[in-house]
């Protein structure tokens, strides 16, 4: 029998945005982990349409970093932080072999909460060699070891169907508290149609929900300021029809 979620907060959201209008810059940064990158390599591609944000991937856009293509992504975020050009301190460090900081990128906190409630509705890309992905990651602004993530929803566009497979879980990196626990999930829906995703966490447990119910339960959760990112990567090299695209429909958030 399916277990469904705790309804959200009766009290406002402490973040939310429906995507009308220009994007917020008082709620997003439309970049990709850009202390790692160069400014042209790390914007967003997207247009604001009736249906909300629509995030692209343009056949001229280039790749994040040199060193990881293909890989090509147009992603917002709700923080940003590293150290000096050089540096190896960063958000997200990611890989193991040996990133360094390419923009220094001042440190910038528009929604970060260290236990809460994040509903994210979203439509996945079909375009070949595509994901969507939302997620949350420790800023590491304080402390190097503030590195987890709760990986809300990876979904390939490969696995978009009349039935859909969804990567959700935990993700330790280089938090010694955290052990990465991933799974796959199948969803009785087509995932290109906008489904409502939650996550909810803290006191060692993050629960990953989908439209009301349930997906996964995980016995930890990350108890540092965790930004939010959510994005459109193209992992293949390219191929197919562009724009490739997915759409952001709405984001609330509530820090408890």
């Amino acid at each position: 029998m399916s277990e469904s979620l705790p309804p959200a907060p009766e009290r406002a959201p402490d973040f939310a945005d429906d995507f009308t209008g220009d994007l917020s810059p008082a709620c997003w940064v439309p970049h990709y982990l850009p202390h790692w990158t160069e400014p042209e390599r790390s914007a967003a591609r997207y247009r604001m349409t009736a249906d909300g944000l629509e995030l692209r991937i343009e056949h001229d856009q280039l790749d994040w970093r040199p060193d990881d293509a293909p890989l090509r992504v147009s992603n917002i975020q709700t923080a940003t932080f590293s150290g000096a050009i050089g540096s190896p301190r960063g958000t997200h460090r990611h890989r193991p072999d040996g990133l360094v900081v390419r923009t220094a990128t001042p440190e910038r906190v528009l929604f970060a909460p260290s236990r809460g409630r994040i509903d994210v509705t979203l439509s996945a890309s079909t375009d070949e060699g595509c994901m969507i992905a939302a997620w949350l990651v420790g800023i590491e602004n304080t402390n190097e070891d503030d590195a987890g993530e709760i990986c809300i929803v990876e979904i390939d566009a490969s696995a978009v169907g009349p039935t859909t497979i969804a990567r959700t879980g935990v993700k330790a990196h280089h938090d010694p508290g955290l052990t990465t626990d991933m799974s796959e999930v199948e969803l009785p829906f087509d995932a290109s149609r906008p489904h409502t995703w939650t996550v909810i966490w803290g006191d060692g447990e993050t629960i990953i929900g989908c439209e009301g119910v349930v997906v996964r339960r995980v016995p930890q959760a990350p108890d540092y300021s965790l930004m939010l990112l959510i994005d459109l990567f193209e992992t293949a090299a390219p191929a197919g029809a562009y724009p490739k695209t997915a759409t952001v429909r709405d984001v609330r958030g509530w820090a408890d």
